[in-house]
């Protein structure tokens, strides 16, 4: 997985790619729980680039997208907002999955 360097960057996917957006931190432990399987929903789901963005780095993207909570997920597919799936929660594997498959084409 990408790691977000730059706030352009960051725009510049929206609007060339199908993109996932993970929001995380070093020092989250819920986090850490899925970051094993982020590998294989990758492999699941080649349609996407999934980028990992560190809320810490981008704390300012976090509030402009109101990502209050991490792991956080938006997905973006032709500029436009496809889905969100944004809370505190901690996330299952198949809870990503079933995310995924219910984005909006």
């Amino acid at each position: 997985m990408q790691k977000l360097e730059t706030k352009e960057q960051y725009n510049e996917l929206i609007a060339k790619e199908d993109v996932v957006f993970l929001f995380s931190a070093d020092w989250c432990p819920d986090c850490r729980i899925i970051e094993p399987e982020l590998p294989a929903i990758e492999v699941d789901y080649p349609e996407y680039t999934f980028v990992y963005v560190d809320r810490d780095d981008f704390i300012e993207i976090c509030q402009e997208n109101d990502i209050f909570g991490i792991p956080s997920f938006i997905a973006y597919r032709g500029g436009k907002e496809a889905g969100r799936f944004v809370s505190k929660q901690r996330k299952t594997k198949e809870e990503i999955e079933e995310f995924l498959d219910g984005l909006e084409g």
